[in-house]
């Protein structure tokens, strides 16, 4: 269900850059479509984005210069889990993780 929400929400963000916290918002913990989101309630793949923002900052800033490890494995793992997130930039998806 995650990956619907995500490639929903992620293709809603790269349509509409003003609404880029879209896909940010709606991934983490969203357990099912019936199901209300808890603050709680991360999965690990939310968990391996939501770390990646000070990484993904640091990218953003320098133009892509500075790649640290959390935003390349949170990279990876966005690409594993959406179609959507395999056809967007690095810099695409690294603005999505800090409109979270």
């Amino acid at each position: 269900m995650i990956r619907i929400v995500l490639g929903c929400a992620f293709a809603l963000a790269l349509a509409a850059p003003a609404h880029a916290s879209s896909f940010a918002g709606t991934s983490a913990g969203a357990g099912s479509a019936s199901s209300g989101a808890s603050s709680g309630s991360t999965s690990g793949n939310d968990k391996v984005v939501l770390q990646a923002r000070e990484d993904a900052a640091g990218f953003v800033a320098s133009d892509g210069r500075i790649r640290g490890a959390r935003l390349e494995a949170a990279l990876r793992q966005l690409r594993a889990d959406s179609a959507e997130a395999r056809a967007a930039s690095d810099m695409e998806l690294a603005r999505a993780i800090l409109a979270r």
